[in-house]
């Protein structure tokens, strides 16, 4: 089954008409995305555009045989004119299917939002889901058994927008390793550049250009996620967001938060507020420090937030902050722990996304203690480090990839 993507964008577009954000500023050439519209081997076409004739000329393709038009979601403002020769544009009620003359079988997938998805079946059995703007799939897990067994070969969705709706998909079974799911409905709330590449990427998705033509179960081009990940940053500098954004299209994940509890501190429990509001509600949390049987065992993935604290309760414990201690075997068991801890994160198989400061750029501490922990927290990084896939540095809201 072959797939063309006349569209890739927002219903809007992008750039948006007249909006000089940076994301639209700097969509041009390939960035530049008309609304979505997916041609289906040239017989089915799924969500009409203006201009859908021209972009698929473009494309090298030809709409005089399309069979087939349905639309998957509302649209705002004066109806889109229908070019001559296309049959008008209908929608399949939720739970039904169409056949097509030429093999193909559409199948309506409920939604939690207005619209329709639709689960596009080829004569030769290759599975494509093509999902709204703002929509993900309703009741998948509990209902489609077919989709348990057996995963689709692609996907096309709003993966930005909704990625609680990819980590559904990937819940029930219905996304899984080989699966090539394309970001689509991109608007100017992407970020511009490369970062739409690497944040899809994290997500085991990706996006391409308006005009590109696919084969349904091609499975080269599938990113790999990378097992795991550190993200470093200074304070406020959004590296929590950014750790936590690289798995809200996973479901099921642990989210083990360091920093414990603090009792009377109703700033610290504020925060800590903060972060779970955040969190999708499928996240489960575990407030420990001992993260080496976690990393040991099987299971979803581990959101680590964050080292810093780890490394202060390891401190505590050793007793590193009295130079007597320290100088006595403090120093000596600190460097042990740390050596388990990346040995640790060296043989799992889970996938990790871990947090830490980034520190010693600035101020140097005014006490010998300060300094200790600044000192031993770079080392710390630098060993979490020299085990990950991917490691980001987070300045101003903005990730830097330094690996991967």
């Amino acid at each position: 089954m072959e797939l063309t993507l006349l569209g890739t964008g927002a219903p809007d577009g992008l750039p948006l008409p007249g909006c000089p954000c940076a994301a639209c500023a700097t969509a041009l050439g390939d960035a530049a995305r008309a609304a979505t519209a997916l041609l289906v081997d040239g017989v089915l076409l799924l969500d009409l555009t203006p201009g859908a004739a021209f972009a698929a000329a473009r494309a090298g393709h030809s709409l005089g045989g399309v069979r087939q038009v349905l639309l998957s979601h509302p649209h705002d403002g004066p109806a889109v004119e229908v070019p001559a020769g296309l049959p008008q544009p209908g929608r399949v009620a939720d739970g039904r299917e169409l056949a097509l003359l030429t093999g193909h079988r559409v199948r309506a997938v409920p939604l939690d939002a207005p619209g329709s998805g639709y689960e596009v079946t080829g004569p030769d059995g290759e599975r494509l889901l093509y999902l709204p703007p703002g929509g993900a799939p309703a009741g998948i897990a509990e209902g489609n058994g077919d989709a348990r067994r057996m995963p689709y070969e692609m996907v096309v969705a709003d993966v930005v927008g909704r990625p609680d709706g990819l980590a559904r998909l990937r819940a029930s079974g219905a996304v899984g390793p080989t699966t090539d799911v394309l970001a689509v409905h991109v608007g100017h709330e992407v970020p511009p550049g490369r970062e739409l590449t690497r944040r899809l990427a994290a997500a085991g998705a990706r996006a391409v250009p308006d005009g590109t033509t696919l084969t349904v179960g091609a499975y080269e081009d599938v990113p790999d996620v990378p097992r795991r990940t550190l993200v470093l940053g200074g304070a406020r500098s959004g590296k929590s967001v950014e750790a936590e954004r690289r798995l809200e299209a996973f479901p099921e994940v642990l989210y083990v938060a360091t920093g414990g509890t603090r009792n009377g501190d109703t700033e610290w429990a504020q925060r800590v507020s903060l972060h779970r509001e955040r969190r999708p509600g499928s996240w489960r949390t575990e407030e420990t420090c001992d993260l080496v049987p976690l990393l040991a065992q099987d299971g979803p993935p581990l959101l680590v937030d964050c080292l810093s604290l780890w490394l202060t309760h390891v401190m505590d414990e050793v007793k590193a902050w009295d130079d007597a201690e320290w100088a006595g075997g403090g120093e000596r068991e600190l460097r042990r722990r740390v050596a388990e801890l990346a040995d640790a994160v060296r043989g799992t198989r889970r996938t990790v996304v871990a947090v830490s400061n980034e520190v010693g750029s600035g101020i140097v501490p005014a006490t010998a203690s300060g300094r200790r922990y600044r000192d031993e927290l770079g080392r710390l990084n630098t060993s979490f480090a020299s085990e990950c896939e991917h490691v980001l540095l987070v300045v101003a809201g903005q990730a830097l990839p330094l690996r991967g």
